[in-house]
């Protein structure tokens, strides 16, 4: 009986270590198999998360969200030149009627040329530059400057009264250099400029025009004594000896145009 029970119970023992072991088996296998399905399943997930190379993908940009600039170049607005302004027509026409007058105020003479005509009967003159001539005379001799201011014009069309343009009022201009007198020493110049000898230069061409004193045609060598008589109504000795070291006329003279412009009355070189 005990014989039976010791062999029952070795047998018994013997089964659960089987069973034991079975099972350590069975866990070890779920174990390995966990383990290798974990392994495949990372390697899967590497293979999905791996970013696309550049080749692969074809990149666009994004859009502006609105109001903001483009980053395009191309789109960009590209930068503001510092263009230089062009002058209008009107003004650029304006400055050579300008620049024109002050070239009638130096008038080119040749010293070695032949002396010009001059001429002393104003009957020779056209009507038109005699009628302008002897308003002239008249506005000098009433005294009062402002006569003068009707005859003179305005703007490019008027009467040239400096070398280097004229910025304000006209008369003010002339009565700087004379305030002592309110302008009427200069009306007397202009009176003796006048009744003085004249020539006619350019005849014929656009710039042709009848100038006061005929000195401005002139060299001064080339004045005889009676000649240079005249010239000292007009300018003073010591006058006189500074334009010979120049060589020309550089006080007061004027020119009328032959149709009856008035178109200088300047001094200076």
């Amino acid at each position: 009986m005990a014989s039976h029970i010791f062999g029952a119970s070795h047998f018994n023992a013997g089964s659960a270590a089987v069973r034991l072991l079975a099972g350590t088996f069975l866990l070890s296998s779920a174990v390995l198999s966990a383990t290798v399905d974990a392994s495949a399943l990372s390697e899967i997930k590497q293979e999905q998360v791996t970013p696309p190379t550049d080749e692969a993908v074809e990149k666009q940009p994004l859009p502006p969200a609105d109001g903001a600039p483009s980053s395009d170049p191309a789109q960009a607005t590209p930068p503001a030149t510092d263009e230089p302004e062009v002058p209008s027509e009107e003004g650029a026409e304006s400055g050579d009627d300008e620049a024109g007058k002050q070239q009638l105020g130096r008038p080119e003479i040749d010293p070695n040329a032949p002396l010009p005509e001059i001429m002393y009967d104003v009957d020779r003159l056209p009507e038109p530059v005699k009628r302008m001539r002897n308003l002239i005379i008249e506005a000098a001799k009433g005294g009062d400057i402002e006569a003068l201011r009707p005859l003179i014009g305005n703007g490019s069309d008027g009467t040239l009264l400096s070398l280097g343009g004229v910025e304000g009022d006209p008369i003010e201009f002339l009565k700087e250099g004379y305030s002592d007198s309110d302008g009427q020493e200069l009306l007397a110049i202009l009176e003796e400029v006048l009744n003085a000898g004249y020539v006619h230069l350019d005849a014929g061409k656009p710039e042709e025009l009848y100038v006061w004193p005929y000195f401005v045609a002139v060299p001064l060598e080339r004045l005889d004594s009676r000649q240079r008589v005249e010239l000292f109504k007009i300018v003073t000795a010591y006058d006189y000896e500074e334009m010979k070291a120049s060589g020309a006329y550089t006080f007061y003279r004027t020119a009328i145009s032959p149709d009856g412009r008035w178109e200088f009355f300047v001094a200076g070189d």
